[in-house]
């Protein structure tokens, strides 16, 4: 999984951006390894 500062999808390969819990991540069914996490704020504990 890469970690950015601002990530992109690319939609025509099967990408989608996912808000989960404060963190914007780019996740795909069709290639699983194709991972990107926006770094966020970081979890209180």
């Amino acid at each position: 999984m890469k970690v950015k500062a601002s990530i992109t999808a690319d939609s025509s390969k099967g990408d989608q951006i996912v808000k989960r819990r404060g963190r914007l991540y780019v996740i795909n069914k069709k290639n699983p390894r194709r991972k990107q996490r926006q770094s966020g704020p970081a979890r209180k504990k």
